[in-house]
């Protein structure tokens, strides 16, 4: 245990001494990030909400540097661990420099007076997470997502070891996310800070994370690295997808495909099919596809859609025929299927204008 920053030994957690999530094991090294993910409910928030001490376990243990996290006095663990939660902040008359800067109260003395260093600290935070601009502006007269970027640099301002966030991109635009998430991986990757997280976005976690943990029912359904965790499979089952699915080749969300038997035929391949595919998909035009090859940029959304997907051209010939037209999507190594198309009196569509 002692290798580890945070370490989580047979935590159940819940209310009123009552577990919501039983059999919580989990090590992690200084600099590494740990995603939670399931579905609303799963208990994601009760979790961080137990390994920062604003709910008591219900059974088990967390230890942060070796030491039961419930040996701590309350500023010797603000000064290893900072929080950013979902709870609305409202402090009242006060700017956002003032809201960062009460992040360097843990390491001020009794009368909280903060040094030079102290306010070089708060600059550089609020700089981090680009919210230099609105330094000088009332708290509660920003929006939801410059709040949130304010709170994050309130929490590096403690400089901790481990930092907790419940849902820190809610609210967030996505050049905000994409900088939030860097601002992470510095802090993890340059600082060696420890970072505990829960995301709704799953593609973000697959991307940021060095161990994911999925929720589910009463216990820990999946821990392991993101190699290890996603597949298109694990997350329709995790998250109880009955209509689309998530495709973590992609990172993307598709929605279900149109039913019916095919009226086109979309041939595609190399990318140049993917629009075609949406397309179809939001109009409930129910579709075929080909001809492509499994390893094709565009195979997996194809098979999320279409109705059928061809890998060779004499099987895309018969549903071709069946279908009222034919969608050219410009992939030159369908030039043949285009003209045998056209020898068959197929409708040949090249833009969206003629698909109406």
């Amino acid at each position: 245990m002692d290798d580890f920053l945070f370490s989580a030994r047979d935590l159940a957690v819940g209310y009123q001494k009552k577990p919501l999530i039983s059999g919580i094991n989990v090590d992690l090294k200084r600099g590494q990030i740990l995603t939670l993910i399931g579905p609303n409910g799963a208990g994601k928030s009760t979790v961080l909400k137990t390994v920062t001490r604003q709910l008591a376990p219900v059974a088990g243990r967390v230890y942060i540097d070796g030491k039961d996290l419930q040996a701590y006095a309350p500023a010797e663990l603000a000064r290893r661990m900072a929080v950013v939660l979902t709870e609305r902040v409202r402090p009242e008359m006060m700017t956002c420099y003032e809201v960062a800067a009460m992040g360097r109260y843990p390491h001020t003395g009794r009368f909280g007076a903060l040094t030079k260093h102290d306010h070089e600290v708060v600059r550089s935070a609020l700089r981090r997470v680009r919210a230099e601009d609105i330094a000088e502006r009332d708290f509660d007269r920003i929006s939801d997502g410059q709040r949130q970027r304010v709170l994050l640099a309130r929490a590096l301002c403690q400089e901790p070891e481990l930092l907790v966030l419940d849902e820190p991109t809610s609210f967030l635009d996505i050049r905000h996310k994409i900088d939030l998430l860097d601002i992470l991986l510095e802090e993890t990757r340059s600082r060696g800070t420890t970072v505990i997280l829960s995301l709704h976005e799953i593609d973000l976690a697959e991307k940021i994370s060095d161990l994911v943990m999925c929720l589910k029912g009463d216990r820990v359904w999946r821990l392991g690295r993101p190699a290890e965790v996603f597949s298109d499979e694990a997350i329709a089952a995790l998250y109880d997808l009955e209509r689309g699915s998530y495709l973590t080749s992609r990172g993307s969300i598709e929605l279900s495909r149109p039913e019916g038997a095919p009226q086109v035929f979309v041939l595609g391949g190399g990318g140049r099919g993917l629009a075609w595919y949406r397309l179809l998909q939001k109009r409930r035009v129910p579709f075929a596809a080909g001809v492509l090859t499994e390893n094709d940029v565009e195979f997996p959304v194809a098979q999320a859609l279409a109705a059928q997907v061809f890998m060779r051209a004499e099987d895309a010939k018969k549903s071709l025929l069946a279908c009222e037209a034919v969608i050219d999507a410009g992939y030159p190594a369908n030039a043949e299927l285009v003209d045998f198309a056209q020898k068959n009196n197929r409708k040949i569509i090249r833009s969206a204008d003629e698909l109406d």
